[in-house]
């Protein structure tokens, strides 16, 4: 298993070319205060199977605060289909999420699960900006 695409956004898509459209990724969020919610964004996982790994894979993504707290959790199933004669196999990803609640400043992260891995992906910085309009 490798992830290919790991990304925050405001939006992402699907074209019909098999390309993936990302709008407005960002790495970092200002806050006037905390708790701060983040209306709309979305993640992007692109993750690619080798030929062993075909069948039912669980995948989950969990969203780390700084204090290593688990602020919420993506999970399902995907089928991985067995390596025909073109690239391997991928799961895509794209998950808009709404009123993310961010309890606090300092760095946060998805965790991902998947192909019996942990990974570390997507580094989001949530900085404190007094007086500053909420996103």
């Amino acid at each position: 298993m490798k992830v290919t695409t790991a990304a925050v956004c405001e939006q992402a898509r699907e074209r019909d070319d098999s390309r993936i459209d990302l709008i407005g990724v960002f790495h970092q969020l200002h806050a006037p205060g905390f708790p701060a919610v983040q209306e709309h964004m979305t993640a992007v996982f692109v993750i690619e199977w080798a030929g062993d790994e075909a069948g039912e894979q669980s995948v989950r993504a969990d969203l780390i605060g700084p204090q290593g707290r688990r602020i919420l959790t993506i999970e399902g199933q995907t089928e991985v289909p067995a390596n025909g004669d073109g690239a391997p196999p991928q799961t895509r990803i794209i998950l808009p999420l709404e009123r993310v609640v961010f309890p606090e400043p300092g760095d946060y992260h998805f965790e991902l699960l998947a192909g019996g891995e942990v990974l570390p992906v997507c580094l989001l910085h949530v900085i404190h900006v007094p007086g500053q309009a909420q996103w």
